[in-house]
């Protein structure tokens, strides 16, 4: 007798249909920023037109914008525009180099030495999360109403933060890139320079981007004190004199120089550390 098959046991070809997949396209974040620019400036003009919100506590684009031209012919205070931001940026400038300077070496030294670190991390938690303006009369009681004082309270804003950034990455090296240098006879500064500093680098440009942007912030109360010029002092005394237009132009100067330099930063991270996506 002839065995029969089930045909539901029988194999059966089948037949896979190619269905196209749509990709998105990759979102073009420059042009979402810049609408979103031209929106907050539209929104601005609109509330100031219609008279939503008055003149004193809000100016008009078109105002600010003719205050700023007759700040760039005329100046402020006796004083050129190109001198006050000229100032500024000689403030922050010293005190970023001189943070870098000071804060990375101590940085490698809490991340790398264990004894290091109980002395110096309890510190630098302290005075870190302490606004600026609460210890500003101190710093001009000990350093006077001169440039050290103002260049000093912004040091002390940008230094932590880049030596926690520093000791961060320090302490994320591969233990095994280091057993590996020591196992060739690397000494420990060669350690350091070849092994420590690479790997943390982008840690430690992330901390000089972080520590830039606090400086600035710090930037309007270091100017608070014995200031004749500087972003800051323009920002400080034209809003006692309730002249908004001046406020809003100095702020916004400062944003678009805080900005251009971000955005160097970003490209010289980009440039140092290729390989850190998160620098891309």
């Amino acid at each position: 007798m002839t065995a029969q098959l089930d045909p539901k046991l029988i194999p059966r070809t089948v037949e896979f249909q190619t269905v196209a997949v749509k990709v998105p396209r990759e979102v073009n974040i420059t042009l979402i920023s810049s609408i979103t620019i031209i929106t907050l400036i539209a929104i601005w003009w609109l509330v100031t037109t219609l008279g939503w919100i008055d003149a004193l506590f809000l100016p008009s684009p078109t105002a600010v914008l003719q205050r700023f031209n007759d700040l760039f012919s005329n100046g402020y205070m006796s004083i050129s525009l190109w001198n006050h931001i000229g100032a500024s940026l000689g403030r922050i400038g010293t005190a970023l180099i001189a943070a870098v300077i000071t804060a990375i070496p101590v940085g490698i030294a809490i991340g790398r030495n264990k004894i290091v670190r109980g002395i110096l991390d309890p510190i630098i938690e302290f005075y870190r999360p302490i606004p600026p303006l609460a210890y500003l009369p101190l710093i001009v009681i000990w350093c006077g109403i001169g440039e050290l004082s103002k260049m000093l309270l912004i040091y002390l804003a940008i230094f932590a933060p880049i030596v926690i950034a520093t000791a961060t990455g320090v302490r994320s090296v591969d233990q095994a890139k280091i057993r590996a240098a020591q196992s060739l006879g690397a000494s420990p500064m060669q350690i350091i320079k070849h092994v420590v500093l690479p790997s943390s680098l982008p840690s430690i440009l992330t901390g000089i981007r972080i520590g830039l942007g606090v400086g600035w912030s710090t930037l309007v109360a270091a100017e608070l004190v014995g200031a004749s010029e500087g972003l800051g002092f323009m920002v400080q005394s034209s809003s006692q004199l309730l002249a908004t237009d001046v406020v809003i132009v100095g702020i916004l100067i400062i944003a678009v120089i805080a900005f251009i330099l971000e955005i160097g930063l970003r490209r010289l991270q980009r440039k140092l550390v290729p390989w850190d996506k998160q620098s891309q």
